[in-house]
């Protein structure tokens, strides 16, 4: 199937913004020249201006204090690139109507890969003429060009030239600043009297690259089409997607949820045919009046659950800040699967246990969904003797099997303590029988505690490969009087320091 491309070039895109975030600024509010500035290089600059500004003759790139020279009305606000960034980013979601592969044509425009697109709009025509009815609601104004390259298109759609039959003699007729060169290069250009892009087409590419750069001659490839440019989509199209339009835009969450539920029975057929499940769903609600609503929901494990995943949506939708509001109705919902992983039958062991894993991987994943994957938590055991070390504490959808505690013999009290304090609540050792040994007495949160029993020393030293400068522990399990037990230790030996300190790191129960 032949590429075709559709370009599209907000040339108001800064102003555009400004009055459709923040519209009381032009409440009661005459007309007004609008530009925006950057501080370039120590000066202050027009980076964007709107119509008024451009029929007071003002262009980007002039001073601030030239600029209120000629129009001393002039307002002025702050360049906000990052809100334009932004800005064409929502602007590229609600493009995704139409295509799946839009890419980011910065500072102001975007490029749809309409391959096998059109014919839901029955022909190039009438989807660009739907896309600017769109827009042209939000009051957001675009030219556009279709083309059979991605620069061929961009260049159509930036820049003007002589009117054309067809699309190749149009690009002949665009001055040379379409090859989008430096200023330098379109300058030398221009002096040489190649004022169009087909006046440096009828040079030989030899000395066009001699002359003007290796850049021009590339260029030229690209526009006349014997060499296609790259298009890097913002997002890579998902492994499986299915989407249902409307005649009529539907206004109930309802029955979106059903149309969902749908869409979600659609992909896992298509998964089970690949023997696969998804980890990552997505769900995109494309609102009549081109707003974007996102729902995504991610597993612990694959799944292919249509009545699971249903739920999980519903819990994503519960613990929404803002409901989801249809407006004037969703026109198209589509649903991604942007994470696919293995998935087949598995058997059953006769000890059984498989079901009850199924259950607490449903349990977390609803959780996940209703409080944020990051808050469900489960313990993992860590290959190391220290400790506060020996276990990290990972989202529970993200943690890695289950690794196998150290379990004491049969008969044998437990080595670790249930409880472990952080950091070690350090106490007062008031009697020893030797220097090395266990404490008789110690005094720990304004209590004396009588020791009755004690067993150890457990030595554990600092893991010298990880050059941790770590002084030797020396734990001992003890029982006081009144029963109850503790681990304590002592941090240094006596043959380290002069005085080592003693700490409780943890309550048996």
């Amino acid at each position: 199937m032949p590429r075709r491309y559709l370009a599209l070039v907000f040339p108001w895109l800064p102003i555009e913004r400004l009055r459709t975030m923040r519209p009381h600024l032009f409440v009661g509010r005459a007309e007004t020249p609008i530009a925006f500035v950057e501080t370039v290089s120590g000066g202050v600059r027009l980076k964007a201006l709107d119509r008024e500004a451009m029929r007071a003759g003002l262009v980007p790139g002039l001073t601030l204090a030239d600029a209120r020279a000629q129009v001393p009305e002039l307002e002025v606000y702050e360049h906000d690139a990052h809100a334009d960034h932004e800005w064409l980013e929502r602007l590229a979601d609600g493009c995704q109507r139409y295509t799946p592969s839009v890419a980011l044509d910065e500072p102001d425009g975007l490029i749809l890969d309409i391959a096998g697109c059109v014919h839901e709009f029955e022909g190039e025509r009438r989807l660009a003429a739907d896309l600017e009815e769109r827009l042209a609601r939000r009051g957001l104004l675009v030219r556009h060009a279709f083309g059979d390259t991605p620069d061929t298109a961009r260049a159509l759609a930036r820049f003007a030239g002589a009117p054309a039959p067809d699309e190749k003699r149009a690009v002949k007729r665009l001055p040379v600043a379409a090859l989008g060169l430096d200023e330098d290069a379109t300058t030398a250009l221009s002096r040489a009297g190649l004022k169009t892009v087909g006046d440096v087409m009828a040079r030989p590419l030899a000395t066009i690259a001699a002359r003007f750069g290796e850049e021009a001659a590339m260029m030229i490839r690209r526009l006349d089409g014997s060499v296609k440019g790259p298009i890097v989509a913002r997002r890579s199209v998902p492994k499986i997607g299915v989407e249902r339009r409307f005649a009529e835009p539907i206004a109930r969450t309802e029955y979106a949820l059903e149309v969902i539920a749908e869409l979600a029975a659609e992909a896992a057929e298509q998964l089970a045919q690949r023997h696969e499940g998804g980890r990552r769903w997505e769900v995109r609600l494309f609102r009549a009046d081109g707003l974007v609503q996102r729902l995504r929901i991610e597993t612990g494990q694959p799944i292919r659950d249509v009545a699971l995943l249903m739920r999980l949506f519903r819990e994503r939708i519960d613990s929404l800040a803002d409901p989801l509001d249809p407006g004037f109705g969703y026109d198209l919902i589509r649903l991604d699967v942007a994470l696919a992983e293995r998935l087949d039958a598995s058997q059953l062991k006769l000890e059984g246990g498989e079901a009850q894993k199924g259950e607490v991987a449903q349990l977390v994943d609803q959780l996940g969904t209703r409080l944020g994957r990051a808050r469900v938590r489960r313990f993992s055991a860590r290959d190391s003797h220290i400790p506060e070390q020996a276990e990290l504490m990972l989202p529970a959808a993200e943690a890695p099997a289950p690794t196998p505690w150290t379990a004491p013999e049969t008969g044998e009290p437990p080595l670790r303590p249930i409880y472990l304090f952080d950091p070690p609540q350090p106490i007062e050792s008031m009697m020893a029988e030797v220097p090395d040994g266990p404490p008789h007495r110690f005094r720990w949160r304004r209590t004396v505690h009588d020791v009755a029993h004690s067993e150890g020393p457990e030595r554990i030293a600092g893991e010298w490969w990880r050059r941790q400068d770590i002084p030797t522990r020396d734990y001992y399990r003890i029982e006081d009087r009144r029963g109850r037990r503790f681990w304590i230790f002592r941090h240094g030996l006596y043959s380290e320091m002069e005085t080592p300190r003693w700490y409780l790191h943890g309550v048996f129960a």
